[in-house]
């Protein structure tokens, strides 16, 4: 029972400091940074300069250049959870005669998940050039706030057209630009967009599946068992009916394996459920997480001799923000429009 406690504590203790750092990174930028750069310089008083260098260099090549180490990474870890699912829980549940369809459902939305994983990271965001630049200027507006007219990337040397931003990582300009997303080993932008918003939820649509099997499995030993109507006897010597926690205790003493593999999904339920609810407001608001960042620094007070106030000129209604992520306008389209 220690184990157990210990174990949800540390849990809880994960989970609330997840949740004060981006509630600090959120509201108090200068706060985080400063804390960050005064523990660098303690760690440079007690690191090796050398050590130092290579581990600049090691954390620039990391998430400073395009690389496939967390593309390699994601797939192992799902190979890793499946394994543990094919090997234990859809080995036991077919024993015990679950539906097929039901054991299956997690491979099918794995396939799809993969499927979009790789069209995501082959597909071409939407990259800024000299012979589509023009005519990527005139597919947004200019609001004025976020998009100012006339500015050139001093990379690209490229005048941007509005919604776009230069991509340090890939090195170019991207047409209505996200986020770098590491995890596909590419830049978020108009030409994959709606499918990044699918490989989210397609993702998180595979650990739930996961979950639920495994967690049904679990369910259904206890129900076959006889831990349900069991006692103990306490530190006082009294006949006390097993609670919830002894349950779980049970549970992972007799399937370790799958109790943690378990508590990693749901974890990563939890993570995916609300960065998914997150992107999902940005695309049925038609923004951008660049443009929901940088519209933060408009929501306080301004000076009354400089107001400048954001406001998002690009959404057109739910159904029509939802449409243009999968199918995102062209200077062609908008000719026809007016």
């Amino acid at each position: 029972m220690d184990f157990l406690t210990l174990f949800l504590l540390y849990l809880c203790s994960v989970l609330a400091v997840a949740a004060l750092l981006c509630l600090i990174s959120g509201r108090q930028e200068s706060f985080l940074t400063r804390s960050v750069t005064r523990a660098s310089q303690v760690l440079a008083l007690l690191i090796p300069s050398q050590l130092q260098r290579v581990a600049q260099r090691a954390l620039h090549r990391l998430f400073h250049t395009r690389s496939c180490l967390f593309v390699v990474l994601h797939v192992a870890l799902q190979a890793a959870v499946f394994g543990e699912y094919t090997w234990e829980v859809f080995v036991y549940c077919w024993e015990l005669q679950f539906h097929l369809l039901l054991l299956l459902l997690p491979y099918l939305l794995l396939a799809g998940n993969l499927g979009c994983l790789l069209l995501c990271s082959r597909a071409n965001p939407g990259t800024v050039t000299k012979s589509n630049a023009a005519s990527l200027a005139k597919v947004y507006a200019y609001d004025g706030v976020l998009f100012q007219r006339g500015l050139v990337c001093p990379t690209c040397t490229l005048e941007k057209p509005a919604r776009s931003k230069h991509c340090s990582v890939c090195r170019t300009c991207v047409h209505r630009f996200d986020h770098h997303c590491v995890w596909v080993n590419n830049c978020i932008g108009a030409g994959n967009a709606g499918l990044f918003l699918l490989y989210l939820l397609s993702l998180t649509a595979t650990a739930g599946a996961v979950a639920a099997v495994s967690a049904a499995l679990l369910v259904h030993v206890l129900l076959l068992s006889s831990a349900l109507h069991g006692t103990y006897l306490d530190a006082q010597g009294q006949e006390q009916p097993v609670g919830i926690p002894l349950l779980v205790q049970h549970l992972f003493l007799t399937f370790p394996r799958i109790v943690f593999m378990l508590g990693f999904v749901i974890l990563l339920i939890l993570v995916l459920g609300g960065y998914c609810s997150f992107s999902l407001y940005l695309a049925l608001t038609n923004q951008t997480t660049n443009e929901w960042c940088k519209s933060r620094r408009f929501g306080g007070s301004q000076p009354h001799d400089r107001p400048l106030v954001y406001r998002n000129i690009y959404s057109k209604g739910i159904w029509r923000n939802l449409k243009e992520i999968f199918n995102p306008p062209t200077t062609l389209e908008r000719k026809k429009k007016t």
